[in-house]
């Protein structure tokens, strides 16, 4: 064999030892990464040396990164479990439950690890869940229901849709405000019953006596006093009928005849009014409403009286009852002073008054709109607001399919 001959193939052998040799390296180097072993630094140069401590970089800052994210997700689980209130993570498609803190265990009966990937609606029965879920991102929060695991908790629970797939599920216990505000009821109740016979008493001496005729002074200041025990007894009444209404002590349903209920709402309108106003009463509904007659009377009549208190003289009272779909609504609009948006939201409160002086001038309570609200919720109807300042107000009570009747003849 010739030289060249020999060193061709002496080079094609150092050829296939050399790729031999970096075949070796990037096999041991492949294993090693599969392995999930930590990689050790090399020791000599090169580029299978800095390839190697490359990774070796790569692999610190990612266990680096991994350990921190783990650090901050047990900060998070942490902080989620010292939380008083009940945190339950569900998988929206299939209702499953992913994940929940300690409170859930005192407050809604979860277990670890019986309730992990369970349906939240068997593992927190008795509770509705499956038709509050359902409504999703429109569920209200549900109140004062007792707790699935201790039924002497009452919890406000709540819905938060964060993303598509998950739902956050928060259970807050409220069995101490639900203890005071029973106990605000039961104080308010319980001050109107005594206030009412020594009230009536003085309303009833205020009547019999007279002043003298030649006396003004006295004849204005008698006439003041028994208007002011009239506006007191009024008061007691609509504490008593708001304190009856919170607890749900409404009557007993009955078809409610609104022929009958818009003839006298009318009387009424035009008694309270002594003619200063246009007032028009439109029956366009052609039915009758299901309800306690009573609340519902009261609910109209705090309605219109408060359009004839806040509209000026010559100023227009309208009254509709017309259908609405396969409900009905009763609307109450008037050309009054209106109420600026910013009072809108809390115009249904206690005592809340959009102007004092003028309030105290029309003789109210500020107990009316709160007396509306409460009886419209006792009958599954709500109540919408719309005013403008200077053109005046539209109170509308919207009732659905199931408090609509046929009228009778």
């Amino acid at each position: 064999m010739s030289p060249q001959a020999w060193l061709a193939l002496a080079v094609a052998a150092l050829a296939v030892a050399i790729a031999g040799w970096h075949d070796w390296r990037l096999r041991r180097l492949l294993r090693q990464m599969e392995s999930r072993h930590r990689l050790q630094p090399p020791e000599g140069h090169g580029r299978w040396s800095e390839l190697q401590r490359l990774l070796v970089r790569h692999q610190d800052e990612a266990r680096l990164r991994k350990r921190r994210l783990v650090d901050r997700l047990g900060a998070y689980r942490a902080v989620a479990n010292a939380l008083p209130d009940a945190v339950v993570v569900i998988e929206r498609n299939t209702q499953r439950i992913l994940w929940f803190n300690d409170a859930a265990t005192p407050l809604l009966g979860l277990r670890f690890p019986r309730d992990r990937n369970a349906s939240i609606v068997t593992a927190t029965a008795p509770l509705p869940m499956a038709q509050w879920l359902a409504m999703g991102r429109k569920a209200e929060p549900m109140n004062d229901v007792p707790s699935p695991a201790n039924e002497s908790l009452r919890l406000n629970v709540r819905l938060i849709p964060y993303s598509d797939a998950f739902w956050l599920l928060v259970a807050r216990d409220v069995s101490k405000l639900t203890h005071l505000e029973q106990m605000r009821r039961d104080f308010v109740a319980n001050v109107s019953h005594e206030l009412r016979t020594p009230l009536t008493v003085l309303h009833g001496y205020l009547d019999i006596l007279e002043p003298d005729e030649d006396d003004d002074e006295g004849a204005r200041m008698f006439n003041e006093m028994r208007q002011q025990s009239s506006r007191m007894a009024q008061l007691v009444e609509d504490l008593l009928t708001l304190s009856r209404l919170e607890a749900q002590e409404h009557q007993d349903e009955e078809q409610v005849s609104m022929a009958s209920m818009l003839a006298t709402l009318r009387r009424e309108a035009e008694a309270l009014s002594r003619g200063r106003h246009r007032i028009t009463v439109a029956d366009q509904a052609g039915v009758d409403l299901v309800g306690s007659t009573k609340e519902l009377h009261s609910a109209f009549s705090n309605l219109i009286s408060n359009a004839v208190r806040y509209t000026p003289a010559d100023g227009a009272i309208t009254v509709t009852f017309a259908r609405e779909g396969a409900g009905a609504a009763l609307r109450v609009q008037d050309s009054g002073f209106g109420i600026p948006p910013m009072h809108l939201p809390r115009i249904t409160e206690r005592f809340y008054r959009v102007s004092t002086s003028r309030s105290r001038e029309s003789g109210g309570t500020g107990l009316g709109l709160s007396i509306v609200k409460h009886v419209l919720n006792n009958h599954g109807a709500r109540l919408e607001i719309a005013s403008e300042v200077g053109k005046g107000s539209t109170f509308t009570c919207h009732f659905d399919a199931t408090r609509v009747a046929t009228r009778e003849p």
